[in-house]
């Protein structure tokens, strides 16, 4: 069972350079470029559409994502996937500034 602590810090994305990033998930730290963290997006987005999500729910309860040009895999239960959304969509909304 996940704990709803484990969720809110188990994926963050931070930005380390110019089109740098960095996705910390529980295991790793992976490394991004600015296409890769728009493909990410793209693919997070996609995944959590309603009928996508309500089918995922209704038969796996989770998903492989391959990231970074499909150099690292992630499992992702639904709160994981939920999460990883927000957090990507924080992301974008608010870039950070970049301390060089």
């Amino acid at each position: 069972m996940i704990n709803e602590n484990d969720i809110t810090y188990s994926y963050q994305i931070k930005q380390s350079t110019f089109c740098k990033y960095v996705l910390t998930t529980p295991n790793k730290e992976i490394l991004l470029n600015f296409p890769q963290m728009l493909e990410l997006r793209r693919k997070i987005n996609d995944l959590t559409a309603f009928n996508v999500l309500n089918e995922i729910i209704n038969t796996d309860n989770f998903v492989l994502l391959f990231i970074a040009d499909k150099q690292h895999l992630i499992f992702l239960e639904i709160p994981q996937l939920l999460r990883l959304k927000e957090e990507i969509s924080l992301f974008f909304q608010n870039p950070a500034v970049v301390l060089a």
